[in-house]
């Protein structure tokens, strides 16, 4: 029996890339008053007018209906570290992250974090995710079964560290190997679900382990490649010294297979314009994460640099050095950084890279990123203020752009009304 559900508001969405620093653009799909159309978890159509009465239906007049956001860089395990305390990256991870991590060598406490973790992203406004768990196979695994549970598009895979971190924290390569090949086997497009073979960072994978993930890469194309890469300079500056046959740290990845279309990029603050080349060569992106940057004061990215370079940029909360799953505050503090360098970040921009920037960069936008038929109905309906302020700025907002920025800016989950994963409500306010 066909599922199906008519689903009401103000649709915005992209259908191209917004040029940089246009507040008026064509890309801009903005759809008032129209009905989205959901079969079997695909949008069927768009329409302006009502359906007939065998439609079931959600009306959300008046208020703002997006694709969910897409967090192309977000640690599962680091809500119990969001918001400490005092250190910058490299102490930071020793101080807060590594003990908070090695909890999940337990099932249930892994189990239980994954839930609590995808929730949360539901809660947030964020129905897909490229996701770090720990080393631990069995967090992987955990974080894997929840997202298939809520049908979550998840893009995930077990961290791999055999130095430089503490002990119940380090694997060995033989082992990782199987791991991972045993957790591709059992994951790896099955659902919603693809594999990401997941290099924490240079610094704590030695060159043997780092060639083992370039194998798993060669071998199976379609698997994607997550890690960190010159995010803060007492880092690369480590880097060097672990790898000084490197000619920058991204080379490390590239020598060691692991820079190619399906390799996602964290950070990426401290680039050359020899590495936004090979970046754009291979077709691979950044996950820019402005509020860790600015929490941990790991530097300012240059956004600019990248896009005339021909680099894919994609935005990612990097909970917990980030401070909110929120990809409206997220997003709010790229602005700022780009305001640090004399730039202005429209709300165009902004959104498009949380939504069918990030699906393209990532290969999935014939499925998600984009409120069009034949697309997955990943979405979330959005009040367009939250309290006196906001309603206030609403009020006198002129024109389009200074809405849904004043939106972007003073909005946050407070204003998260309900999210759909496949045309299925999964989060209600």
């Amino acid at each position: 029996m066909t599922n199906r559900i008519a689903i009401h508001g103000d649709l915005l969405d992209f259908s191209a890339e917004p040029a940089w620093g246009e507040t008026e653009s064509a890309a801009v799909r903005w759809r008032p008053g129209h009905w989205l159309l959901v079969e079997d978890g695909r949008i069927a159509a768009v329409q302006a007018e009502p359906p007939g009465p065998d439609w079931p239906r959600d009306d959300h007049a008046g208020r703002l209906i997006l694709p969910g956001f897409i967090d192309t860089h977000v640690h599962s395990p680091q809500l119990d570290v969001i918001g400490s305390y005092g250190t910058a990256l490299l102490d930071w991870l020793d101080t807060y992250t590594f003990p908070a991590e090695r909890r999940y060598a337990d099932a249930a406490v892994a189990a239980e974090g994954a839930a609590l973790f995808l929730d949360a992203l539901l809660a947030h406004g964020t129905t897909a995710a490229v996701v770090f768990p720990t080393v631990h196979k069995v967090s992987a695994e955990a974080l894997f079964a929840a997202g298939a549970e809520r049908g979550m598009r998840l893009v995930a895979g077990k961290v791999l560290m055999d130095r430089h971190a503490p002990d119940g924290l380090r694997d060995d390569v033989r082992q990782a190997e199987a791991d991972c090949r045993e957790l591709i086997a059992r994951w790896h497009g099955r659902a919603r679900l693809a594999y990401a073979v997941t290099v924490r960072f240079a610094p704590t994978s030695t060159p043997g382990q780092l060639a083992m993930a370039g194998r798993l890469c060669a071998e199976d194309p379609t698997l994607y490649m997550q890690t960190h890469v010159a995010e803060n300079l007492d880092e690369v500056r480590w880097v060097r010294e672990l790898f000084p046959e490197a000619r920058s740290y991204l080379d490390v990845y590239a020598r060691a297979g692991l820079l190619h279309r399906r390799s996602v990029f964290a950070h990426g603050i401290w680039l050359d314009d020899a590495d936004r080349a090979a970046l754009r060569e291979a077709g691979a992106q950044v996950a820019h994460s402005p509020s860790s940057n600015l929490f941990l004061g790991s530097g300012l990215f240059d956004w600019r640099a990248a896009e005339a370079a021909g680099v894919a940029v994609s935005v990612a909360s990097d909970v917990g050095g980030g401070t909110s799953l929120s990809m409206l505050r997220t997003l709010a503090d790229a602005y700022k950084v780009q305001a640090m360098a004399g730039q202005r970040l429209t709300a165009w921009k902004a959104l498009h890279a949380a939504t069918r920037g990030a699906a393209h960069a990532l290969s999935l936008d014939h499925e998600i990123g984009s409120l069009q038929a034949g697309l997955a109905a990943d979405l979330c309906v959005w009040d367009w203020a939250a309290g006196p302020v906001g309603a206030r700025r609403m009020e006198v907002a002129r024109g389009l752009h200074e809405k849904v920025f004043a939106w972007l800016t003073l909005g946050d989950e407070r204003c998260l009304a309900a999210t759909y994963i496949d045309g299925v409500r999964r989060h209600s306010r």
